[in-house]
């Protein structure tokens, strides 16, 4: 059966493949002007998806760079902070073995050695309120302006503070003063505090030593462990940084037009519309209808 082609039929034709060439023409220019191969998702449903998905984890990979960053911060306050705690306490050490090998001290010499140690104990305290921005490093997520009080010790013990620095990884930013300095009879201010009093009372100060020096193996300690977050979070931040040029190259990859190729579309595209043009015009003759409208 031979099917009979009018010339209505071939205008229609005609019309729909110019409408098609000047969508394509329309979707290649704003291409070009926007540099982006998908301008809605009906330009591309597959490019969309994929390309939801790449800004999905972008937007976790900035989240976990934020937190190993703020880990990062907090964990190397804390590193300063202890680097003082052992500073100060070498340094009462050394007014210690002073104090002890003095046999012939007077009790101004004594005096003297007391006021020191005292002044000592008060950089001790204020490394113990060190702070991050507006948080203890040694009091987990307590919001207390100060969490040590030489009158009345430690604010109450609170959670543990951790950042997410990726999928399943976590690392611990805060540090248990009580565990570095101690607390009650047994903290490093109650040792220096005895030092103070056998001075005073003309006591020797010498089986004092054995104290300090288990405080200065728990300082070092504390300092170890903080250096091993320290360092996961530094690396953390190596590797989310590796990771975000990634995925900006994934995603410029599905959304991103070459600004060459772009031009180059364009300009074939407006060389096949015009092509289209010229050879409807020249096939759609005017018919003897055309005149007897």
């Amino acid at each position: 059966m031979i099917t009979r082609v009018t010339t209505q039929m071939s205008m229609a034709a005609a019309t729909n493949r110019l409408q098609a060439g000047a969508a394509k023409l329309a979707q290649l220019t704003e291409q070009a002007t926007t540099l982006k191969t998908i301008g809605r998702p009906s330009d591309d449903p597959v490019g969309t998806a994929s390309a939801m998905q790449v800004r999905k984890e972008q937007a976790a990979n900035a989240q976990y760079t934020r937190n190993a960053n703020d880990a990062a911060g907090w964990l190397a306050n804390t590193d300063s902070a202890l680097s003082d705690v052992h500073s100060v306490l070498s340094k009462v050490r050394d007014l210690t073995v002073q104090a002890a090998n003095a046999g012939t001290m007077n009790s101004a010499d004594r005096e003297a050695i007391a006021t020191q140690l005292k002044g000592l104990a008060a950089d001790l305290a204020a490394s113990a309120n060190a702070t991050y921005g507006t948080r203890s490093v040694f009091a987990g997520s307590s919001t207390a302006a100060t969490v040590y009080d030489p009158a009345t010790g430690w604010a109450s013990s609170t959670a543990p503070v951790d950042r997410r620095i990726g999928d399943g990884s976590t690392v611990r930013v805060d540090t248990d003063g009580t565990e570095v300095f101690g607390s009650g009879a047994t903290s490093v201010f109650a040792t220096i505090g005895s030092i103070v009093d056998d001075l005073q009372q003309g006591v020797d100060v010498n089986p004092r030593l054995k104290d300090l020096d288990a405080h200065l193996t728990t300082v070092r300690g504390a300092q170890a462990d903080v250096g091993v977050r320290h360092a996961a979070a530094i690396a953390a931040q190596s590797s989310l940084k590796s990771s975000s040029v990634d995925l900006e190259a994934r995603r410029s990859s599905i959304e991103d037009k070459d600004l060459a190729k772009a031009v180059l579309d364009l300009q074939l595209q407006q060389t096949n519309y015009q092509a289209a043009l010229a050879v409807t015009a020249k096939v759609l003759q005017p018919t003897l209808m055309d005149y007897l409208r």
